[in-house]
């Protein structure tokens, strides 16, 4: 019997441990709870994929469960009635739910509670095949764009965009996220989770790190100042401008995201991130700019920043600070500069990436469609605005 019990008590624990799980708790934690290992935890959460909803659940009041089954097969033994004994088990169980689990998970005519319980889980699991996996077509055009280094929901929306009027052509956001990170669904190649933007096949929570203090810069005028229409995005050529750095900081590019169409152009620092080498590589980028695009630029409080007055004079355009520690409210710069950690992970050194090729990637990140810009690129969006001007 202990043999037979083995299966089900193992279930019980994983439920548990999902719960815990689901309640908030690490997975160190919720398997310390109960009772088991963290080398199980770590199996259990890598077969999940990190995908809470992945984990076994208890049994919901709609089935039977296993005291049920046990009650059953105890009455069963007793040659009571169906009526009788569906009156031992939960509230609201009728007779005819216990005559259709005995002639259900009956086998070889004899009615066992484990047995029966293994019958039901049997049948409960969906045959239905993933659609990544009956689809080529499908899935060629998914792994396609994840070698460009799309997003699950940009290839999502985009797919709708692309084949309007042939509804075998969409795959949500999640199928392919678990097909790349959940056991048993890996219905794409394993390899292009680096392609996400974490670079990880197993989810993690994300981890809250205290930003280091900072002092003012002389003269700075606060983004409270800022023209209103910056802040809703009705008109383009208002800009957000951050860095990313490489390994140990010893190596920078300057980020400007322009907030309507989300254009993204990367300024290459090969002189460091010095005050004075910062203003003269950033001016000779936004001086470029168009007049009708060379409105307003919104920069955190760094010191790279120091010589802004000279910036803002050599390239005509007015400058604003956030807050410190603010990163929300240079939203569009911060999700991009994220995007580009795709492409510069870090850690790296980025002194080897030339201008040419800084230009390719921010040509391949204008290429991504956008959901805020409904599913359009940023380069048609910024293309669209362009013709309007001329027009």
């Amino acid at each position: 019997m202990a043999i037979v019990g083995r299966p089900a008590l193992a279930r019980d624990v994983r439920v548990a441990f999902w719960d815990g799980v689901r309640a908030g708790l690490g997975a160190q934690e919720a398997a310390a709870a109960v009772g088991a290992s963290r080398e199980s935890a770590r199996r259990w959460m890598h077969e999940a994929g990190g995908v809470k909803g992945n984990g076994p659940r208890a049994g919901s009041g709609r089935f039977l469960q296993r005291w049920e089954r046990e009650e059953i097969a105890v009455g069963l033994a007793q040659k009571l009635p169906c009526r009788q004994i569906a009156a031992r088990l939960a509230p609201g169980r009728s007779a005819s739910t216990v005559c259709r689990e005995v002639r259900r998970n009956s086998v070889r005519g004899v009615y066992r509670a484990h047995l029966a319980e293994g019958e039901a889980l049997r049948r409960a699991r969906r045959p239905k095949p993933a659609k990544l996996t009956v689809n080529d077509e499908l899935r060629e055009w998914v792994q396609r764009k994840l070698r460009k280094n799309w997003s699950p929901e940009e290839i999502s929306h985009r797919l709708k965009r692309e084949f309007p009027d042939r509804a075998e052509m969409r795959v949500s956001p999640e199928t392919i996220c678990q097909s790349l990170c959940v056991q048993g669904r890996g219905a794409l190649r394993r390899e292009l989770a680096r392609h996400l933007r974490t670079g990880r096949t197993l989810r993690r929570p994300r981890r809250k790190e205290m930003a280091g203090q900072r002092g003012k810069l002389a003269g700075m005028v606060n983004i409270s100042d800022r023209p209103a229409e910056a802040a809703d995005r009705a008109v383009p050529g208002h800009w957000d401008g951050d860095m990313i750095e490489g390994k140990a900081g010893r190596s920078q590019i300057g980020t400007l995201v322009e907030r309507a169409t989300r254009y993204t152009m990367l300024v290459p620092l090969l002189d460091g991130k010095t005050a004075e080498a910062f203003a003269a590589a950033a001016t000779g980028v936004i001086a470029g700019l168009p007049d009708g695009l060379r409105r307003p630029l919104t920069w955190d409080q760094g010191k790279e920043m120091a010589l802004h007055a000279q910036i803002a004079v050599a390239a005509d355009c007015k400058i604003y600070f956030c807050d410190p520690h603010s990163p929300w409210q240079r939203p569009s710069n911060e999700n991009t500069n994220g995007l580009l950690r795709q492409y510069f992970p870090k850690g790296t050194d980025l002194p080897v990436h030339s201008p040419q090729r800084l230009r390719e990637v921010a040509d391949e990140l204008n290429g991504r469609p956008r959901k805020v810009l409904s599913w359009k690129t940023p380069a048609e969006a910024m293309a669209e605005f362009l013709d309007s001007q001329a027009t």
